[in-house]
């Protein structure tokens, strides 16, 4: 269902987005910066290509002067390229350790010859003309930058972002199962890291063991599991390295895994208020987050600007009395396209669709005219919008109803939610304020979320999930109870596709609460609400604002919809009507009138799933908001 991120073609590919350089990948090494590197990634929004610092050449670069490019180790690139680099490509760069130095460590310059001056030389400035060149650097500890802005100044100018390392979805699942598995077992033992690397002070470590009479076992040549596997059950770790290691991974996966450590100065992250803190879950919730971090500040630097499809379905409008002109120019407010599937209209709302279109370029419209006598012909308002989805062409979808409209303040909160959408999260679902009346009352009744934006992939559509499918007797599909068969389902599994929502089981529990007239969950569920339509786009929802026509709609639409769904079909008698104690073939428009003035004056909101009882009134949600201004705008159906 997931496509793979990264490319591993031979050429730079046209759907490239992103061109990551590196001495190694994780298929080459299994270094801390290759698992780094590994881990942002494997968890890339956008397309990656994976390129070996030895292979860049000036063809290469103008192959793929369009994407952004980022910069890891590159000890391996020709440094004559850097002019090229800076003066033809977007990038960015990620620094692991200290690149200006020729040692790529100030200490082991040192320690080999004589004091680091390599920032005063070609090297160094070169170095640090690639960085300062850039959109962005990323750091892996707060001591590392301070270090490289005390050398190079300049550098404070360009964004400077101190990500940490970055681990990937299955080491937080591993240091899960292992926290769980190893709970009750006693831990015993040290142990060191096993490295030929100077800088890694494998020597001092050990001799630290053996001063203070620690029984220890040297971690070395190991396979990535068995190490967790080893920190999981150990005493703690000893890691005393000689100079200066930036963020190293084996200290954090032992503080992750419950050690206790030993460490040094040259542990460069260790004081930073993530890792100082006693709360390990502080600790993992920032690391959590370092991979989205990352790339929302890489589509930052990279001037992201995703586009976005707006979708919606028109059936006599007109005669319906919906703000539909005014909900799809509020989708023209914020949609690169709006997407329209009239279903066969015949009061003039299509040939208005067609005037409107001469008037908005990006208004795309369409007419798929369907048997609306059909005994199953609610099934087709999945239908029409999944072919209206099908026609949208951008990076993204907006699904909007002919009865909602999007208040302009909440344009640019949209277009920003695009540039941050959860990288695992196809669907997210966003607030609905439903009206109840003109009188300014909001439902609470309802609940206040609908699947909104998604991802424009081609295995997404509307209509009936999988388990609740059936057929009727002559063969033709129909709902059971439970869908409006409209949902968010996979074109060819037609299972349900997970959404990501803000509607959480606490903020539930609240509502029902509410709803049985508990004041203080009142109050507390709708300074939650509120501060969620603050935050977050919304949609303003007018189905139930007019009462009236809302009646008299159900009346000649929605209860032959229902049926027509479901099956279920029902005599035109006194109890299978839920507004009167009379069937709909004796009501008088005088009779909604009256009922549309007590509903409004007496309830705020009712699900008619069961006759009205003005004796229990439903409780509104009691919030003040502002009317799009769309709203107070004339149209020709007012």
């Amino acid at each position: 269902m997931f496509q793979s991120p990264f490319k591993n073609t031979d050429e730079i590919t046209p759907d490239t987005d992103i061109i990551f350089v590196s001495d190694f990948f994780i298929e080459d090494l299994s270094g801390g910066a290759e698992l780094t590197t590994e881990a942002i990634i494997e968890s890339s929004p956008l397309n990656v290509y994976k390129l070996h610092s030895h292979k860049i050449t000036s063809e290469i670069l103008e192959q793929g002067v369009n994407c952004h490019w980022i910069f890891g180790n590159y000890a391996n690139m020709e440094l004559q390229l850097i002019p090229s680099i800076i003066a033809n490509l977007n990038y960015s760069v990620i620094e692991y350790d200290y690149k200006y130095c020729k040692y790529r460590s100030p200490e082991k310059h040192a320690n080999v010859s004589q004091a680091c001056d390599c920032h005063e030389d070609v090297h160094g400035k070169m170095i640090s003309a690639l960085m300062y060149g850039s959109k962005s650097i990323w750091w892996m500890s707060e001591k590392q930058q301070s270090i490289y802005l005390e050398k190079f100044p300049f550098l404070s100018e360009i964004d400077n972002v101190v990500i940490s390392s970055v681990f990937s979805e299955k080491f937080f699942q591993a240091v899960d199962y292992l926290a769980q598995s190893t709970k009750d077992s006693e831990r015993s033992g040290w142990l060191v890291l096993g490295s030929t690397s100077w800088v890694k002070g494998s020597e001092a470590a050990e001799q630290h063991c053996l001063d203070n009479g620690l029984d220890y076992d040297i971690i070395q040549n190991l396979a990535y599991g068995d190490v967790l596997d080893k920190l999981s059950v150990a005493e703690g770790l000893v890691f005393l390295p000689a100079g200066g290691d930036t963020c190293p991974r084996l200290v954090i996966e032992a503080k992750l895994l419950g050690c206790r450590l030993v460490l040094n100065e040259n542990v460069q992250h260790k004081d930073e208020l993530w890792f100082a803190t006693d709360d390990i879950v502080d600790t993992q919730s920032y690391l959590y987050a370092a991979r989205e971090r990352f790339w929302n500040g890489i589509k930052h630097a990279m001037n992201f600007n995703p586009t976005l499809s707006g979708y919606t379905t028109t059936l006599n409008c007109i005669e319906g009395g919906y703000p539909w002109v005014q909900s799809l120019k509020s989708m023209l407010g914020f949609c690169d396209e709006v997407v329209v599937v009239d279903g066969g209209s015949t009061d003039g709302t299509y040939e208005q669709l067609l005037t409107l279109a001469e008037e908005f370029d990006q208004l795309k419209i369409s007419s798929v005219a369907r048997d609306w006598a059909h005994p199953r012909f609610a099934v087709f308002d999945g239908a029409q919008k999944a072919t209206a989805r099908r026609n949208c062409t951008m990076q993204y979808c907006w699904q909007q109803d002919a009865d909602e409209v999007i208040h302009e303040n909440d344009y640019e909160k949209i277009r920003r939610l695009l540039t941050v959408f959860p990288q695992h999260v196809d669907i997210i679902s966003l607030p609905v304020v439903e009206f109840w009346g003109d009188t300014g009352k909001t439902r609470m009744d309802v609940t206040p979320w609908k699947w909104r934006v998604s991802r424009n992939k081609p295995e997404i559509t509307h209509g009936i999930p999988k388990q609740l499918q059936t057929h009727d007797d002559d063969g033709y599909l129909h709902a059971l109870p439970g869908t409006d068969g409209c949902d968010y389902i996979h074109k060819d599994t037609h299972e349900l596709i997970p959404h990501a929502s803000f509607y959480a089981a606490d903020a539930h529990e609240l509502r029902m609460m509410a709803l049985g007239n508990n004041e203080d969950a009142h109050q507390k569920y709708r300074e939650w609400f509120t501060r969620n339509i603050e935050m977050l786009p919304t949609a303003y929802h007018y189905s139930w604002h007019n009462l009236e026509r809302k009646i008299k709609t159900y009346r000649d639409y929605w209860s032959q919809h229902w049926q027509s769904l479901y099956n279920i079909p029902q005599d035109d008698t006194p109890e299978n009507n839920m507004f009167f104690d009379k069937a709909w073939s004796n009501v008088t428009n005088d009779d909604i009138s009256k009922l549309a003035q007590q509903l409004g004056e007496k309830m705020g909101g009712w699900i008619f799933h069961e006759k009205i009882n003005f004796d229990e009134p439903t409780p509104e949600l009691g919030i003040d908001v502002t009317h799009p201004a769309l709203m107070f705008e004339a149209s020709e159906n007012d």
